[in-house]
């Protein structure tokens, strides 16, 4: 079994940042990818951004060019610079990690989930 355990999310105004955390039992390398998602009252969970074993990057349009996905090899965390918040990106944000299985699917696990919520 995987353990996914976020930090870094909470209240903030318009326009100011947060960096989220998640820090895995297992190597990041041993993983296909590693990403955050996230999901608002009312709507499906959604991806942000993710990060594969190789190091390419993915973002969602909506947070293009404000949010960061990056991670630290050697402390198997991954983390998500926020910039330039706005009212919207207010959700649970979610941490995954997608592990490659024999018959070539992939397997899903997920961190409990991390408040964020921008609001003046």
């Amino acid at each position: 079994q995987v353990q996914l355990v976020e930090s870094g999310g909470g209240l903030v105004q318009p326009g100011g940042s947060l960096r989220l955390s998640c820090a895995a039992s297992r190597r990041f390398l041993s993983f296909y990818a590693m990403g955050w998602y996230r999901q608002a009252p009312g709507k499906e969970r959604e991806l942000v951004a993710d990060i594969l074993r190789g190091g390419s990057t993915n973002y969602a349009d909506s947070v293009k060019g404000r949010f960061t996905i990056s991670r630290d090899n050697a402390k198997n965390t991954v983390y998500l610079q926020m910039n330039s918040l706005k009212p919207e990106d207010t959700a649970v944000y979610y941490c995954n990690a997608r592990q490659e299985v024999p018959s070539g699917y992939f397997r899903d696990f997920w961190g409990q989930g991390t408040q964020v919520t921008v609001s003046s």
